[in-house]
């Protein structure tokens, strides 16, 4: 069983985006990093999780190859933003009704891509 099947499918990877993005709407750090209208990067980031956690490849056929580095180059990710950025997935994360075993997953997989993306 994947996590995307573990978790419920599509409608938690859509929930987890709209927790996460009401996070950045108040993060002094990360807002400024976001384009005024949220909508299409909550729904490009619920596509690219159900992708990458063993859902559809909808994201794919969208957008193409992923490219996280290269997407993310343009922006400022220091240590700062890295962990602004987890600490509003986690707080995305916490407010889903997953087992702790895809908890931990995602966490894992978000500290670790978090970290990959700094560029400064």
């Amino acid at each position: 069983m994947t996590i995307y099947e573990a978790v419920g499918g599509e409608a938690t990877f859509f929930r987890l985006a709209e927790a996460f993005y009401a996070g950045i709407e108040e993060d002094l750090i990360l807002r400024p990093l976001y384009p005024e209208d949220l909508a299409p990067s909550k729904q490009h980031l619920a596509l690219f999780l159900i992708q990458y956690f063993g859902g559809p490849n909808t994201y794919l056929r969208e957008r193409g190859h992923p490219r996280l580095r290269m997407r993310h180059l343009p922006f400022p990710i220091d240590q700062a933003a890295r962990d602004a950025w987890v600490r509003n997935m986690e707080s995305a994360v916490s407010t889903l009704n997953v087992p702790d075993a895809a908890r931990q997953e995602f966490m894992s997989y978000f500290e670790n891509a978090a970290t990959f993306l700094m560029n400064r």
